[in-house]
């Protein structure tokens, strides 16, 4: 597929069909890196894929749970310095 570069602005840019940003998962932003003469255009993964899969699977395997309770664990700054 060819497309035109067009003036947009002091910058140049290119319209990519919808069909295109379908395909890619491309939605609002995106990463662009020059590699070997060419732009490399790629979707920006959320940061926080697959923390749902995570989380479930340790609830499941008990990682969850605190390794040291409140009432446990105390620091003399607790009592000097926080006031209550």
């Amino acid at each position: 597929m060819r497309a035109r570069v067009i003036k947009i602005g002091n910058s140049r840019g290119v319209r990519i069909p919808k069909p295109i940003l379908a395909q890619t998962g491309i939605k609002d932003d995106v990463e662009i890196e020059i590699n070997d003469n060419q732009i490399i255009i790629r979707p920006v993964n959320d940061v926080r894929e697959g923390w749902d899969a995570a989380f479930s699977a340790m609830a499941e395997n008990r990682d969850d749970e605190l390794l040291i309770k409140d009432e446990e664990f105390s620091h003399a700054w607790d009592d000097e310095e926080w006031q209550w």
